[in-house]
């Protein structure tokens, strides 16, 4: 899946997020959060964001094809 640890301050968001999404209730500031939690956790370990953001998404959206 992916090599990245992720923290939880970064897995819940995500997650939040994905789950507004399929329900069609995605909100501008659930987006933000999403988007500010993976940019500084992009900063803080040194990758580019993109790199962070489709890790993170591929862990969150595909978790049940790895269990």
């Amino acid at each position: 899946m992916s090599d990245i640890e992720f923290p939880d301050t970064l897995i819940a968001p995500e997650r939040t997020a994905w789950e507004e999404h399929r329900a069609g209730r995605l909100t501008v500031a659930t987006a933000n959060a999403v988007q500010d939690a993976i940019t500084a956790h992009a900063k803080a370990v040194g990758m580019p964001r993109v790199e962070v953001e489709m890790a993170l998404k591929r862990a969150v959206r595909h978790a049940e094809a790895a269990g």
